[in-house]
């Protein structure tokens, strides 16, 4: 296409100020004002920028087609087992959003909660739901897309009637019920007006609720002003007894962990008022420096999935109230060669004994073993259906002799397996989640060096007939709190591969692929190298002959927006374009935006001079250089952002338009109505499109064309 003329963006030295002795230029302050009619006439300007340029791209439906035809639909995670009752979550195809249905003992199912008959618009979801221990009421979250708050509401499972709630302010919560489903604990934010005006903390407490009351007599029972930007985890044991709270600063490394035991029977009040719950702190986050699970066993006792000294995590088993880490019985051991996922808890009076299953990551693919419980000993190792990833481990309640996972693979959607132990038998579960038109894929993972010799793993999907010829290449990461790649299904990559192209996923360091020094080694004044990493997983591409500069695209979301935003301005020769999904930017204001006052952890904070000069030399929007001949640059967005904030994208995008050489485009594309991470059915295919039509636009890959590309024998990865 001809040159592009952006719309015009005034530059202000309004933003300027003195940090630390440093001065930071911010010309485009005035695009964080969201009500400002300048931004808003701006950013109009951009949408129709966007839109008349995607007119121009050829694939862009035949993206669309072939992403239809290689998306999943069904039942994509296992059920919650309540008593006789099963909950699961089901999407089909043409759903705009998941339903929540509910299974009987006989195997008959009904939709007890769709989204879409709430909101015709689809831009309400099922955000979450808790059952009740006895399977006759579920707490359920429906979230509007970007709205600042999401409800709980409590239902009768039987006849599907509203029991209680609204309770308000409870998005992110965690919810734990008492037995008989007449209280639960939950997490929620202060009211909007104990804040103080433009107060971004979180502000959330732990609360006290009981059916039929009203959600302004709820009781804090744990939380303060000490701890404002705190995320609480809650668990109860199966005879009430006992309350387990985890509270963790943000997405920090480490967590404290807090037991009480209560009771809700008169004759047992000597245990402690479930509303006054008198809480020990058995694990100090800031002395272990660790990350510590907690669940309780049948007798009391807490089994700890922790990596306190044991940085790629192992199993243990403590009293209740130890608080001594040297004390806990260590069951399952750290492999390093193999960091623990997940774990779970088969205990059953029909059962010999009590079981663990323990998942694990060996070179990113699962294996899943049974272990005693008494004393960790490894009993079996359960066949999977291929080299793939085991997720979301869970068992029945109060019936725990069976165990539910997903498994997916490159090739296999998430799909659902249920582990008998009484049998010792894994079968699949009927109804679960198929794909339209399996994609024939090979994922295969290698390790390339970084800069340092480091060597990093990075996971390939490529075509079955592979080829020797460099191929349009999409590499994607992300690089922060400990998040591992796995080689998972992804609509995304069974489409790009599908039409001849390579996607190729850079486990760089900040991820948790290697344990938690692995994160350690990428985060705070170490965020430079998983941005370095990245920028080596580029070029051992290329230099290995698998693409070219002129072929190779990357994508990044949210924080991997920003790995992959940094690594271009660094290395803009690597690349013919960049798609960032709600990214990260601006980090020396990162703070200002979203949740971003959670992340000091993993960022840093420009308060501090030192903190500053680090997120300084990577700032994305303080590291573009005029004149540079950038790659073309896709950045989205939702219009509305809380988990991020929106001024990310505005004013990158605005500092690019005005840097580049203006060869190729720098485009925003924003999204009304939606949110970070989630969106109806519908959008999110549009939006996968758009990405790959961008993508293949830049890198020459065209789905229209796939079926002329000349096919060989499948080799083996050089």
């Amino acid at each position: 296409m001809a040159r592009l003329f952006y719309p015009a963006a005034p530059r202000s030295d309004d933003g300027v100020e003195n940090l630390f002795g440093i001065l930071v230029r911010d010309p485009y302050r005035w695009l964080e004002d969201g009500d400002d009619p300048r931004v808003r006439d701006w950013a109009a300007a951009q949408d129709r920028l966007f839109r008349a340029y995607r007119a121009g791209w050829r694939d862009t439906p035949s993206w669309a087609s072939l992403l239809d035809q290689v998306s999943s639909f069904g039942v994509a995670e296992p059920p919650m087992a309540r008593g006789s009752v099963m909950f699961l979550a089901e999407q089909l195809h043409g759903d705009e959003q998941r339903r929540l249905l509910v299974v009987d003992a006989e195997g008959n199912r009904r939709v007890l909660v769709d989204p879409v008959e709430v909101d015709p618009s689809g831009h309400t979801g099922l955000y979450a739901w808790w059952p009740s221990r006895e399977g006759e009421r579920v707490a359920v979250q429906l979230e509007v897309a970007e709205q600042p708050g999401s409800d709980v509401l409590v239902l009768d499972v039987r006849t599907g009637e509203r029991v209680d709630g609204p309770l308000p302010r409870a998005r992110n919560t965690s919810l734990a019920w008492l037995p008989g489903g007449e209280a639960f604990y939950y997490v929620s934010r202060v009211p909007d007006e104990e804040l103080a005006p433009g107060d971004p903390r979180l502000q959330r407490r732990v609360r006290l609720h009981r059916i039929g009351s009203p959600w302004q007599a709820d009781t804090v029972v744990f939380g303060g002003e000490d701890a404002p930007d705190h995320y609480y985890g809650l668990t109860v044991s199966a005879d009430g007894r006992l309350l387990a709270i985890t509270a963790t600063a943000g997405p920090a490394s480490h967590n404290d962990v807090y037991v009480a035991e209560i009771a809700e029977l008169a004759e047992l009040a000597e245990l402690g008022d479930p509303a006054a719950p008198r809480l020990t702190k058995i694990v100090d986050g800031a002395t272990t420096g660790a990350r510590v699970l907690p669940r309780f066993l049948a007798d009391g006792d807490l089994l700890l999935v922790t990596d306190h000294r044991a940085p790629y995590g192992r199993v243990c088993r403590a009293p209740r109230h130890e608080t001594d880490p040297d004390r806990w019985r260590e069951l399952v051991a750290e492999d390093p060669e193999a960091p623990v996922d997940e774990c779970a808890v088969l205990e059953d009076p029909a059962l010999a004994r009590g079981l663990l299953l323990v998942a694990r990551a060996r070179r990113g693919t699962s294996t899943l073993t049974l272990h005693d419980l008494a004393d960790g000993r490894p009993l079996a190792e359960l066949p999977l259906p291929g080299a793939g990833v085991v997720s979301s481990l869970r068992t029945g309640v109060p019936d725990a002799r069976h165990a539910w996972f997903a498994y997916c693979d490159a090739t296999t959607p998430p799909t659902i397996y249920r582990y008998d132990a009484m049998s010792g038998t894994t079968e699949r579960e009927t109804g679960a989640t198929t794909a339209g038109h399996p994609p024939r894929i090979r994922s295969h993972s290698v390790r390339y060096r970084a800069g340092d010799g480091t060597e990093i793993p990075m996971f390939l999907f490529t075509p079955a007939e592979d080829r020797h010829d460099p191929r349009p290449t999409l590499l994607y990461g992300y690089g922060s709190f400990g998040m591992p790649m796995r080689p998972w299904f992804l609509p995304m990559a069974a489409a790009w591969v599908s039409a001849g192209g390579i996607y190729a996923m850079a486990c760089v360091r900040g991820g948790g692929e290697e344990g938690r020094h692995w994160h350690d080694a990428g985060r705070g004044p170490h965020k430079h190298r998983a941005i370095s990493d990245f920028n080596d997983a580029a070029a051992w591409l290329i230099d290995t002959g698998r693409t070219t500069p002129g072929q190779l695209a990357v994508h990044g979301q949210s924080a991997g927006g920003l790995l992959v935003t940094a690594a271009a301005m660094r290395r803009p020769d690597l690349y013919a374009a960049v798609i960032a999904e709600g990214p990260l930017c601006d980090m020396v204001r990162y703070e200002r935006f979203g949740l971003g006052c959670t992340w000091v952890d993993e960022f840093g904070t420009a308060a501090e001079p030192e903190q500053l000069r680090w997120l300084l030399g990577y700032s994305p929007y303080h590291n573009i250089t005029p004149g540079t001949s950038y790659p073309a640059f896709l950045l989205t967005g939702a219009v509305t952002d809380l988990q991020t904030g929106e001024a990310h994208v505005t004013k990158m995008c605005a500092a690019l338009q005005h840097a580049g050489d203006g060869d190729r485009p720098v485009l925003m594309r924003r999204e009304p109505d939606t949110a970070h991470a989630a969106s109806p059915a519908s959008k999110e295919r549009a939006l996968t499109a758009d990405i790959l039509a961008f993508a293949g636009e830049y890198t020459g890959l065209s789905p229209a064309s796939a079926a002329t590309h000349p096919r060989e024998t499948a080799a083996e990865p050089r």
